[in-house]
This record gives C-alpha cells, structure tokens and sequence, in this order.
C-alpha cells in the first residue's frame, strides 16, 4: 500500500466516523473532507468542484423538483385513496408503499418510481401520524431490489450486461436477471415488512421547525362554481372528497344569508363555504371539488404563502382585509385565519382581525416583506404550503412518464433526461423558480457535491485496484459459491466510493476473469457484481434513491444501517444461493 492509498483510505474512515458521531452536520463534514483531501493532495485543487457538476448531483436535485411537482399534481394520490383508508398503520403502510415503488422498479428507473410516490408517503404519514423516517428508507430500498428484476431495472444490469457482451460476445437478455431478482425481491419484501422497526421514531426532516407546534385548524373561503361537480350534492358528500379532515362550517347564499349547514345540506352553484381544516387538507378539498378559493390568482401569477401571527400593537388589529386595503396596497391575499379553535362565520374579507390571530397570506415575494414590516406581523417558522397556489393537472405525470420513455430507450442519459423533465415542468408553470429552489434538499447536494471527488480518491490513487488484487487472490483459495458470495460483498462494499455504474465498470472485467483462470462460467460472477452494485443499503451517497430520501426522512448517516446491515446480510446469502442455483458455475 503506497502513502496515497492509505491517506485515501485514512481520510474516508474518519470521513464516516464523523458522520457516525453525528455531532457536526453532514454537509459540513462533507466539506471539510473535501478540504482535507485538496490539502492532502488526494484532490487536485482543479477538481475540487467538479463533483457539484456530477450527474447525480443534477439527477437528485431534478427529482426533488419533479417529485414536488407531482405531489401538487395529486394524480398519485387520487389513484391510491380507495387504499389509504386501509393504510392507517406502518404495519401496512410499509409493504404497501414499498411494494408499489418495488413494483414499478422492475420496468422504470428506480429512482423515477421512488420520486411518484414519495408524495404519497409524506402526506399518508402525516394524515395518520407515522413519521416518514419508518416509510421513506423502505421505499428507496425496495426501489434498488426491484431494479434488479429486468434488464432495464438499474443501470447496473444494463451495464453488467455490456460487460458480458465484451467477454463472451453476447449480452445478457432482458429476463435473464429475473430469477435471481424476483426471489430477492419477495425476500426484500417480507423483511422490509418486519424490519422497519429497527428505524428510529423520532427523525424529523430539517428545517421541521414548523412541526413543533400546533396551530388550531384554519378557516378559508371558497365558492362553489356552476362547473363544479359537486353542485347539488350534499355537504357531507363534500366534506367526504376532504378525507373527513375538512368541515364545512357556515354557507352563505345570496351574499348575505349565512347557514350552519347540516351533512344533509344540499349545495347550490354560487354558494360561498367556510370551511375549517388544515392548509394542505385544504387544498386537496378544493382541488378535487373544483372550488374556488377565495382571492385565487391568475394563470402565471407567482406569489409566496406564508403564515403569520398578528401581535399586540398591529394597525390590523381591529380591522378587516378590505379596511386595510391589503390588496390594493401591497398585493396580498388572506387566505385563511385561525382563532385559537373559534369559530369564524363572516367572509375572510370582513372579519375584524384580533391580537393573536394566525393567519395565511399571500403576495407577491418581492412584496411580502414590506407588508410585513408595515403591520408589525411575525412571521411562523417556514413550511411548504399548497393552499393559493394548487397547479393540480396531469402535466407532472406526463411528463415525467416521457423522461422515463427516452431513459428506456436510450434516447438521452439518465441526468439530461430528469434535467429537461425538471426545466419543462417550470416552463409549463406547474410550479414557480421560488417553489423549485425551496425544494431541493440543498445540504444533501453540498454532500454529495463534496463526497464525490473525496470518494473518488480511493480509484485516483489505485485503491479500488488494491482491494480487487487482494480479493483475487483470496478467492483463488475458496470454493466458488463462496468467491461468488465474497464478489458480491466487495461490489457491495465499494459501491459506496465509486457509485454503482463505476463499480461493476471496475469489478465486472476481475469477476468474469477470476471465472475464466479457474475455468469457470463467468455469468454468476457477473450476477454477483451487478447485485452488489445495485444493494448499497448502507449509506446515504452510494445510490441516489438513498440520498433522495435523506432530507425528507430527516436521516442521518448512521440511520442506514440500522435497518441496511441487516438487509444487506440478507441479499448476500440469499442472492449467492439464488445465483449459484440459476447460474451453475460449471464452464457451459
């Protein structure tokens, strides 16, 4: 081992024991890791950047838009609600959830599947309590074991693939992978099942603070169209599309007379309704009933929503929206007010606000904070609100739909294609420039963007050469079932320093020549090699789909192998049993 080696591997062991030790930030650990390895001279100081311009980088990034995207869009959800009510438990959430992302894995890009329906699990968990911490890694590890189904699963198999076509003059078919992938999928399942207990509780994703208090539910405005389709039903028919979460509190017909209406209240075009309930639960009642929200703006009008608290001393204590003229003079919109759980029955417009009132408004961002600043309101902790601005349409999913369509075909790269879904989907306006920063997980892209030249110091250095020496010649001396299952673990192991396209670019060519100096069938080693790449369970930076799920479950480092060593135990056994017995190693 020459001085380079082992500083490379020096500085990645105590990169890990810092983000095990869990006491600085992992994008600043991420930092001083690349710091360290420029002033080591692991890193050339001329590439010290160049990992923040790395398709992973664009691909996580862009998913996170596009994920945004189609949770507006609520198609997914829509589709999965005659479900949800049978989902009010992790026990079931957990098989359910990752067994649909495992499922569209087999033919999509694992990543794109995780992407439709994370927004699915973020908002069943906080309809029902379970936090996302014991939904979310599931998901993305259930996404990476159904990728290895087909040959168009991961990237990996398609490469593996590749690799196999150089050696033997023919590649591996599209269903090749599936024996060996389809046990360890069911396998994968029914551990993930179970195994999701061995995730912590108490994970919230960053920048939660909003989370920690509870605000009584908000009252909002909206009036009933001529082409809604709930003109002349019941309004326990409406409160039903809300998930029982949204009560229709007063209806005020004709302008002025007002009505505490009971569930068998029958709605009429025109009908201006209160209703009570939280801003996302909101939403989704106005979206699918095809209200309209009080103050809704035009096509193409950008605006932020925030919540504030009027205090003491505020010029709108006493006074109405209309008598403020927050409209005229600032460009803001109340959406909704909430009054310590009292109940409000006048229009938004015209209700006299009071000291201690929270409430949601909506401006221009340039605007916002000059309103804020004239009336005296606090601003709440910022959380992501959909109430006045719901894009709901099939845009996100068709678009998305097309990214995966020209992966699969091989039309553009995996990076450009969820790139251009991204850039479409602002085109379109589905959601604002501001909308799109505010959700991408930006310490996660400093990690990575950080990580990856360090990580790739350890192949620069001739590291990754090192363990492939020593794992040849220990495997000249064992039987083969056990080289195949000691190829899987270093797969596995280095996946995390190259990424698994470099891995199996890497270990591919030394399985299937190890096979061929013993004189065996070089397809198992293969197999072996592509099932390692594809399993990294154990770290958040060796897949995309475990970085996506990093911010928005509120992992840490540590997190991933509480319920991936486990895992990973069990995909090694289980898929070198599974290899050796659909690819005998025996020279054909």
């Amino acid at each position: 081992m020459t001085l380079d080696q082992g500083l490379a591997f020096g500085l990645i062991g105590v990169t890990v024991l810092l983000f095990i030790w869990g006491r600085l930030p992992y994008d600043l650990v991420a930092l001083l890791s690349l710091v360290a390895g420029v002033a080591l001279g692991l890193v050339p100081a001329s590439k010290a950047f160049d990992g923040f311009a790395d398709d992973v980088v664009i691909i996580v990034a862009s998913a996170l838009v596009i994920s945004a995207a189609v949770s507006r869009s609520g198609v997914v959800e829509s589709a999965m609600r005659p479900l949800l009510p049978y989902l009010r438990t992790p026990r079931r959430q957990v098989p359910a959830l990752a067994g649909a992302v495992m499922g569209l894995s087999v033919f999509t890009k694992n990543i794109g599947a995780l992407a439709i329906f994370m927004p699915v699990a973020l908002q069943l968990g906080r309809k029902t309590g379970t936090p996302a911490s014991l939904l979310l890694m599931p998901m993305s590890f259930a996404s990476l074991i159904g990728g290895l189904v087909t040959l168009v699963g991961t990237s990996t198999n398609i490469i593996v693939s590749k690799v196999r076509a150089d050696i033997t003059g023919q590649p591996f078919g599209m269903f090749d992978f599936t024996p060996v992938g389809l046990g360890l999928a069911v396998a994968g399942l029914a551990f993930l099942t179970v195994g999701y207990r061995l995730l912590p509780r108490d994970r919230r994703p960053a920048g939660s603070l909003a989370a920690s208090f509870r605000i009584e539910a908000y009252t909002t405005e909206a009036c009933l169209p001529e082409d809604s389709p709930l003109v002349g039903a019941t309004v326990g028919e409406l409160e039903a599309l809300g998930d029982g979460d949204v009560t229709v509190a007063t209806v005020i017909r004709e302008r002025f007379r007002r009505f505490v209406p009971g569930p068998d209240w029958r709605l009429a075009a025109g009908d201006v309704l209160l209703l009570d309930g939280e801003p996302e639960d909101l939403e989704r009642l106005v979206a699918r009933a095809k209200l309209t929200l009080v103050g809704t703006l035009p096509a193409g009008g950008e605006a932020t929503v925030i919540e504030a608290v009027i205090p003491d001393g505020s010029a709108l204590v006493g006074t109405t929206a209309a008598g403020a003229d927050l409209a005229g003079r600032h460009g803001t919109t109340l959406l909704a007010v909430s009054r310590s759980g009292a109940a409000i029955t006048r229009r938004i417009g015209s209700v006299r606000l009071r000291a201690g009132d929270v409430v949601v408004l909506r401006a221009a961002p340039e605007r916002l904070g000059d309103m804020l600043s004239e009336f005296g309101l606090l601003p709440l902790a910022e959380r992501k609100l959909a109430l006045g601005h719901s894009r709901r349409s099939y845009i996100p999913i068709a678009v998305l739909a097309g990214a995966m369509a020209l992966i699969a075909l091989h039309v553009v790269p995996v990076a450009m294609a969820f790139f251009g879904a991204a850039v479409l989907l602002l085109v379109l306006r589905v959601l604002t420039m501001h909308e799109a920063y505010e959700t991408i997980e930006w310490p996660v892209i400093v990690l990575l963007g950080a990580l990856i030249p360090v990580s790739d110091a350890v192949r620069t250095t001739g590291g990754t050469d090192l363990i492939a020496g020593a794992l040849s010649n220990v495997m000249h001396t064992v039987p083969p079932m056990l080289a195949i299952g000691l190829l899987l673990i270093a797969a596995m192991a280095v996946t995390p320093f190259l990424n698994n396209a470099a891995t199996v670019l890497v270990m591919g060519p030394i399985g299937a020549s190890l096979a061929q100096k013993l004189g065996l069938n070089p397809d198992p080693f293969l197999m072996a090699v592509s099932v390692g790449a594809a399993c990294d369970f154990l770290t958040p930076i060796g897949h995309q789909c475990n970085t996506l799920v990093m911010g928005p479950g509120g992992y840490r480092f540590g997190d991933y192998a509480r319920l991936g060593l486990p895992l990973s135990i069990m995909v090694i056994v289980v898929g070198t049993l599974l290899i050796s017995l659909f690819w005998p190693v025996a020279p054909r």
